[in-house]
């Protein structure tokens, strides 16, 4: 890890090069990435496709097989979701706060990509820990109230929630068999290094990233 970016820490094929820039990052990328307009929906582009011919298109994730080629997305909070496939030959980027999570942002991308799933690595980076994420119950609706989701809504002493979204995208993820790593890292808690929404307000965005040699 050095002082500008944390490096995704998964067993990623050689060439590879993925992770979170700090916040007042001086990090350049390795090559210039196409952004997105993020709208914490479920909608997926494919890297240089028609989508980005009049500007960032509306979308929380980005797919692409082409050499050369880089995937990035931007958050203060929201989870940022890298996925390789084991061989190096596919790359994605997802942005998924609780309502792109809800909504399918996950299982959209897996879909979208060529690669089966159980070929696939994920990296989970810097997000908002349970411990900080209070939401109201309307949220663990969104996510249905069977059991298996049950265990990332704890009550807390205000008749509100804490919300484990890295856990929720781990039991997605696992139960397509895709194989995922977690940083653990939290940006509520570590203001030093991760601009966080929820803590700050306004506030700038980290940059989570693949490139694909």
């Amino acid at each position: 890890m050095s002082r500008d970016w944390i490096e995704a820490a998964w067993p990623a094929p050689a060439g590879i090069v993925a992770g979170t820039t700090l916040r007042d990052s001086g990090y350049e990328l390795p090559m210039e990435a196409q952004w997105l307009k993020q709208v914490h929906g479920s909608r997926v582009v494919h890297w240089g496709s028609a989508s980005f011919d009049d500007g960032p298109p509306e979308a929380d994730a980005i797919v692409s097989d082409l050499p050369g080629s880089i995937c990035a997305v931007r958050t203060a909070d929201c989870l940022p979701i890298l996925l390789c496939a084991a061989d190096g030959s596919e790359i994605a980027a997802i942005h998924a706060g609780w309502r792109g999570l809800a909504g399918g942002v996950v299982d959209a991308t897996l879909a979208a990509m060529t690669s089966a799933p159980e070929s696939l690595l994920a990296w989970i980076g810097p997000a908002i820990s349970q411990a900080a994420f209070e939401v109201g119950h309307e949220v663990r609706e969104a996510f249905g109230v069977l059991g298996e989701t049950a265990a990332f809504f704890t009550p807390n002493e205000r008749g509100r929630l804490q919300a484990d979204l890295p856990g929720l995208a781990r039991q997605i993820l696992q139960a397509q068999q895709v194989r995922t790593y977690d940083s653990g890292l939290c940006t509520h808690s570590d203001p030093e290094r991760f601009y966080s929404y929820r803590r700050d307000g306004a506030t700038g965005r980290l940059l989570t990233f693949i490139y694909r040699p």
